[in-house]
């Protein structure tokens, strides 16, 4: 059984699906939610599998955090 998103990490994922990659300062900012909140909702999308985590190259101390990539149909192609 599946449970539904907390409205916070709806939030949180739509602001990921229109901007792109963010840390999770950024996601406060952009969402207005308190830093407390953004975690909880980062955490339950982590659980879903809807976003992931990326290391940031410019400063090791911070996580990126992006949407899945949608997946691909799977099956193969042929090439005529």
């Amino acid at each position: 059984m599946h449970t539904p998103l907390p409205p916070s990490s709806k939030t949180v994922l739509e602001i990921l699906d229109s901007g792109g990659a963010m840390t999770h300062k950024d996601l406060v900012q952009k969402s207005k939610l308190a830093p407390r909140t953004v975690r909880y909702a980062l955490k339950k999308l982590k659980e879903h599998k809807l976003i992931i985590e990326k290391f940031n190259f410019r400063d090791a101390r911070q996580i990126i955090y992006q949407n899945k990539p949608a997946q691909a149909n799977t099956a193969p192609t042929a090439v005529a």
